[in-house]
């Protein structure tokens, strides 16, 4: 197999950021409030449309909502915001970018897909670390009729969905980070992705492209802070689903790394098994509304200490899709700690 082995890993892409993650806020559709985690969300959208033309104009109305409700939350006004790192899955990230002209905050557009949230994080708290800026958003976005009108086929061809597929989270989310010594959490490290590609070619199947790419991540962190998977109370990767998390745990357990019960998926827990999204949720947006709306809240309160996160992100496109390449894919970490 590709990922290194435990003599080999070294501290390449890792890095030491002490920032405080100081507010998080999430907006939703309709089908995300009907799951597990509905109670937790901060505003529900109830028209997929959000009022809007187009659901590709809906979903910059979701990031924008995040992001609104999230300075509204902090007091902290657009024009004190020194970098806003964003990202979506459409063709540009023209979510972000049309978001970004409305708020009228210097803009870094990011793209991992749907591993585009830790991305978002480890640039901003990398931003707050440095002393290159003192207050800094990271937000994502998705929506699932865009995606499946991008990626897969429009909702009205009635195409039929194979079990490993995923379903794409309608939702905004936003972050804000800065120097206070109180929030939600710290960031304290980061382990930038390496793209792994073993040579799937089937896009109804991300997870399994996403297992290995996530497998080399974990364990390279986990080598870099001297740990081991049983130091933190979560490993969040998002989004394996219920097809590439088994993955990952036969990778994990190869290299002697059995984090058990501690090891859990976004993109399983957002949505119940009743809602039939098959093998579970996916979009830039997913891995971000769990861990805001779930995550945070533990930290904050003490319930938990450590936590990983770990988006994952399925780098293909529909071109190299039909011109019969393989689906790269990569993974980001991003380390947090309660702030005691």
């Amino acid at each position: 197999m590709s990922v290194e082995t435990s003599r080999e890993i070294r501290k390449r892409g890792h890095l030491r950021l002490d920032a405080t993650l100081a507010e998080a806020a999430t907006v939703v559709g309709p089908f995300e409030a009907q799951g597990p985690l509905g109670h937790l969300f901060d505003r529900v959208v109830q028209d997929e449309l959000c009022g809007e033309q187009s659901y590709e104009r809906a979903e910059r109305c979701l990031m924008r909502g995040a992001v609104d409700l999230v300075l509204d939350r902090t007091g902290v006004s657009a024009s004190d915001v020194d970098i806003l790192f964003g990202g979506d899955l459409l063709d540009q990230i023209t979510t972000t970018n049309f978001a970004g002209r409305d708020l009228g905050v210097p803009l870094v557009g990011v793209y991992s897909a749907c591993a585009t949230t830790s991305e978002a994080l480890l640039l901003a708290g990398l931003a707050v670390t440095s002393g290159a800026a003192d207050t800094v958003l990271a937000a994502t976005a998705s929506h699932h009729l865009s995606a499946e009108r991008q990626y897969r086929y429009p909702l009205e061809l009635g195409v039929q969905r194979v079990p490993t597929a995923q379903w794409t989270a309608t939702g905004g989310a936003a972050f804000l980070l800065n120097r206070a010594e109180r929030g939600a959490a710290r960031l304290v490290a980061a382990t930038v992705g390496s793209v792994q590609d073993y040579g799937l070619k089937d896009p109804s199947n991300m997870g399994a492209a996403m297992a290995p790419a996530a497998a080399d991540t974990i364990l390279r962190h986990l080598r870099a802070r001297g740990q081991t998977s049983r130091d933190y109370d979560l490993i969040l990767t998002g989004d394996l689903a219920r097809s590439g998390l088994p993955l990952l745990e036969e990778l994990l357990a190869e290299e002697r790394e059995h984090p058990d019960h501690r090891l859990q998926d976004a993109g399983i827990l957002l949505y119940a098994k009743a809602q039939d999204v098959h093998a579970g949720g996916s979009g830039a947006v997913c891995s971000a509304l769990v861990l805001a709306s779930l995550v945070l809240p533990r930290l904050r309160s003490g319930a938990m200490r450590r936590v990983l996160l770990v988006a994952t992100g399925s780098l293909h496109s529909p071109r190299s899709y039909q011109q019969g390449e393989t689906i790269p894919a990569v993974a980001h970490a991003v380390e947090m700690e309660a702030i005691t």
